[in-house]
């Protein structure tokens, strides 16, 4: 078979899937015994036809594909992908370009610089950042914890580049109990330790308490100090007072990192960009693109207003690989040498939509999050935890006999089996919740419509 009918074959699976996905089982319906039935077969001692293959993979992976681009999952904070942007990741894998650098990918390289400028405008970023593409928010906080790394430590006297950082002055992490918990893992993996993070008071909405920051920082104004602010908080979709955070931070030599997986996006929004205000005082942010830009995932964006520390923690030459001159090089400031050129399926999605495209699914989402979050609050026996600030909301369910928490997990899971659409459940101030994310450019009023409805008939079998 030749490769323009096995990917005209493959195109064809594809395109069914995605004409099919609204009307599938949002959740899956194959269990974890059928599927390893399915698909752990003998390691092959010989070869297969890759047309096979993929009728086989197609054919043995029914039913375990959870549908999470369906318009009715809103369990997590993911978008679906944009035709255009899914295209552009097909043309993607079929160049095959190491992204790595310049010399590489070298298309890939004005992409991306292209792209960085472009996102820079979009979210408020001021212009002489620097910034690389990662795979998401997690190695974006790395890739800028990395960078504040450099610079708090180069300040006092050490490089931990090349010293590492044993004896070198211990650096600490404030922010709030509700920072997600890829800022723990980017400190450890950074060697900083989750023990250095420091938890700070919140306000009832659990905006960081400034004065709680003022106060931590003078009681120990010498320890090099990361503080972490949220522009949208995973549950509720809360923003931390960046203005005033980065003006105290800043007088105690304090770095200031922004962790807007989504809530960055905000900005091109006119209705919801004040909740910005002064984020652009930060020195480094970290976004996705496969939340609000709907993008496939492994795509991520961080910014660092100190060019040069970012430059400092990941640049390295190597004797095999000259850069091309008058080009950035993609490799000084990312922590990967091999990666796929993540640029393209960006430049396609920013150029598809413009600024108009993206603010009108940041706006869209908004409105939906709230008609959903209170279509379903106004059941009998569920109860609005949380009312949406942009596109996050929280619920539960309530008990006669008081056990809550079991009722609200009970009610996902009758949510879940059904199909229909797709919630998950937190913890949230010691309470079990049902958490609710509309970030997908497909969602629509009758998605939401559909998934009230689902939700009564979950309360009514759960019964009393």
């Amino acid at each position: 078979m030749t490769a323009r009918n096995l990917l005209a074959a493959t195109a064809a699976h594809a395109a069914r899937y995605i004409e099919t996905v609204n009307s599938r089982p949002v959740a899956t319906t194959a269990s974890l015994a059928t599927l390893r039935s399915r698909l752990a077969k003998p390691l092959p001692e010989g070869s297969t036809p890759a047309r096979q293959v993929i009728e086989e993979l197609v054919r043995d992976t029914d039913g375990g594909i959870l549908g999470s681009t369906s318009g009715r999952f809103f369990g997590w904070v993911t978008g679906g992908t944009l035709p255009a942007a899914l295209a552009a990741d097909w043309l993607t894998s079929a160049w095959d370009q190491n992204g790595a650098s310049n010399l590489t990918a070298p298309a890939e390289a004005v992409v991306e610089e292209v792209c960085g400028a472009w996102a820079k405008q979009l979210l408020g970023i001021p212009a002489s950042a620097s910034f690389a593409f990662v795979t998401g928010t997690q190695m974006g906080h790395a890739t800028a914890f990395a960078a504040a790394r450099h610079k708090l430590l180069r300040d006092r006297g050490w490089d931990v580049e090349a010293d590492g950082l044993s004896g070198a002055p211990p650096l600490r992490v404030l922010t709030t109990e509700n920072r997600h918990e890829s800022i723990i893992r980017a400190v450890r993996l950074l060697g900083i330790g989750a023990r250095a993070i420091t938890c700070l008071s919140g306000d009832n909405h659990g905006r960081m308490d400034t004065r709680d920051l003022e106060r931590v920082l003078r009681e120990a104004p010498d320890v090099p100090t990361i503080v972490s602010l949220q522009a949208g908080d995973l549950n509720t979709g809360t923003f931390d007072p960046f203005a005033e955070a980065c003006r105290i931070a800043h007088a105690h030599g304090a770095w200031v990192h922004v962790d807007g997986a989504f809530g960055l996006w905000a900005a091109t929004s006119p209705t919801y960009r004040h909740l910005l205000d002064g984020v652009d005082k930060a020195d480094s942010w970290a976004t996705d693109g496969h939340k609000w830009l709907n993008l496939p995932f492994d795509s991520g964006l961080v910014f660092v207003a100190d060019a040069a520390a970012h430059r400092g923690a990941f640049a390295q030459s190597a004797s095999y690989s000259v850069p091309t001159a008058d080009l950035r090089n993609q490799k000084d400031w990312n922590p990967e040498w091999s990666r796929r050129g993540r640029g393209f399926a960006a430049y396609a999605a920013i150029r598809a939509l413009g600024r108009s495209g993206i603010a009108e699914i940041v706006d869209r989402c908004c409105g939906l999050a709230d008609r959903l979050v209170t279509g379903i609050g106004g059941l009998a026996g569920a109860e609005i935890v949380a009312r949406p600030i942009i596109n996050q909301g929280l619920v539960r369910f309530l008990a006669p006999d008081g056990n809550h928490d079991r009722r609200t997990d009970d009610v996902i899971r009758r949510i879940q089996a059904q199909g229909v659409a797709w919630f998950g459940g937190a913890t949230w101030r010691g309470m079990r919740v049902m958490r609710i994310s509309v970030c997908n450019w497909a969602t629509t009023e009758r998605d939401v419509d559909d998934s009230v409805a689902s939700v009564r008939t979950a309360i009514a079998e759960a019964g009393g």
